[in-house]
């Protein structure tokens, strides 16, 4: 078939949702499919199309379904999708699950805010991570010197992106805990808050947005990585880590613990940095604590292979009769 991936994030862009696109387009091309990824349908003669963003791509989904009513349509649903949109633009978010044939969602919760009527067309598809490089495990022995704490993803509200940096602020003196910040701010008010942090907080490093090697290195050589997010569809920094070896404390939200699992013993709740400090010390002075979070995660890992994703594909269309 010719497959159209439809992204609201641009060619050049590091966004998730086109790091998304370009890993799924080439598990489509590898089952043997023609693959094209826009931002935008432009009448496109797609055998079937896929969607990511409800909200964002809800122009191209409405277009495409009234042009081909009965060629196959699969939406992918985002976090802002599931957490945000479906309540604050219910119209076009709604429309687009009604058009969907099929509902990829990235973690199994995600029935939890559907519509009970489109939880028929849900698919579960977990994101994969490529494992570390056998030299880069080799050499990326974590400090003796510093505990760090990585956090990666852009500086934006869903992220709460600050909430480690706040949480590290008047450590006691014997706290070796460092925070290692990786992304980009969404606007310059975000810039501001994490130039500021690091004024007052020599904990604090905000690195911006580097190449994906820099991420995987610092996964190497940190100890812990924070997701303090307050909605995810399920994050693939989530399945990056895992795979990495990297344990992971995470806010509890739905899109985490889809993917984490209910025992997972890394979780606090969502902006209350009291309990995230209490974690973070808790695994700088506890090994068997880090230890117990890393036995967690490799159970989880082989969710988070490439193998695991495309046989996701292949199911899906499989399931729809291709």
């Amino acid at each position: 078939m010719h497959i159209g991936i439809i992204t609201p994030a641009a060619a050049k862009s590091l966004n998730g949702n086109r790091a998304t696109a370009l890993r799924w387009a080439g598990f489509l091309h590898e089952l043997g499919h023609r693959v094209s990824i826009d931002v935008k349908w432009h009448g496109d003669d797609y055998d079937l199309m896929v969607a990511l963003h409800a909200w964002r791509s809800a122009d191209s989904i409405a277009a495409y379904k009234q042009r081909y009513p009965d060629r196959p349509l699969i939406v992918a649903m985002t976090g802002t999708d599931l957490y945000g949109f479906i309540n604050s633009h219910p119209e076009q978010t709604l429309a687009s699950i009604s058009a969907a044939d099929r509902l990829v969602t990235l973690h199994q919760l995600a029935t939890r805010v559907l519509p009970a009527s489109s939880h028929d067309k849900v698919h579960v598809i977990h994101q994969s991570a490529v494992p570390l490089p056998a030299s880069l495990t080799a050499s990326g022995k974590r400090s003796l010197r510093h505990f760090d704490i990585c956090v990666v993803g852009h500086l934006r509200q869903e992220k709460d992106s600050m909430r480690a940096a706040y949480a590290v602020r008047d450590l006691p003196d014997s706290s070796h805990i460092r925070v290692l910040h990786y992304g980009k701010a969404h606007n310059d008010e975000w810039a501001s808050y994490a130039m500021q942090e690091m004024e007052i907080n020599p904990r604090y490093h905000w690195l911006g947005e580097v190449p994906h090697w820099k991420i995987r290195r610092a996964y190497s050589s940190c100890h812990l990585m924070v997701l303090s997010s307050v909605m995810e569809g399920g994050a693939n920094v989530i399945s990056e880590a895992v795979v990495a070896g990297l344990p992971v404390i995470a806010s509890k939200i739905d899109g985490s613990v889809g993917l984490l699992g209910e025992d997972y013993a890394g979780y606090y709740p969502v902006k209350d940095t009291d309990a995230l400090r209490e974690l973070l010390m808790k695994a700088e002075a506890e090994p068997d604590y880090v230890n117990r979070l890393d036995a967690q995660c490799r159970k989880r890992a082989g969710l988070f292979t490439r193998e695991a994703e495309k046989q996701g594909w292949a199911d899906l269309l499989k399931d729809m009769g291709y």
